[in-house]
């Protein structure tokens, strides 16, 4: 899957990140669910993993937190950031129709300093979220 910027011009935070995505998506292939698209951007925002759990698709957010003190790497996901995320995750059912219909969840795999990524499915709701 297609990163979009060349490796070598990457910053550390960056490649941090790619690691991050790399483990996540080792983790969620390893429970059976398959990838569809990895940092899909629209003006609107970007999505870290699509990927598909038994017809459901699932808009996957990874969170890394280098550092504690600046919160843990949940704590890090707003009212904002959600309001992206569904955004984007409306944009891509835009330009994929066939998957218009199928179920949608919003996970978050979320890394902690020094920590083993944890796997929340249904992080959050769109439930009276203003997307205008």
């Amino acid at each position: 899957m297609d990163r979009g910027i060349p490796a070598r011009t990457r910053t550390e935070a960056q490649r941090r990140g790619d690691q991050a995505e790399d483990q996540a998506l080792a983790l969620l292939r390893g429970h059976g669910l398959q990838p569809l698209a990895r940092n899909v951007r629209f003006k609107v925002g970007e999505l870290d993993l699509v990927m598909q759990d038994a017809g459901t698709l699932v808009f996957v957010e990874v969170r890394r937190r280098r550092h504690e003190s600046w919160g843990g790497a949940l704590a890090s996901i707003d009212a904002a950031k959600v309001r992206r995320l569904a955004r984007a995750a409306r944009a891509f059912l835009q330009r994929h129709p066939r998957w218009a219909d199928a179920p949608c969840r919003f996970d978050v795999v979320a890394f902690d300093a020094g920590g083993a990524p944890r796997w929340l499915r249904h992080a959050f709701s769109l439930d009276g979220l203003d997307l205008a």
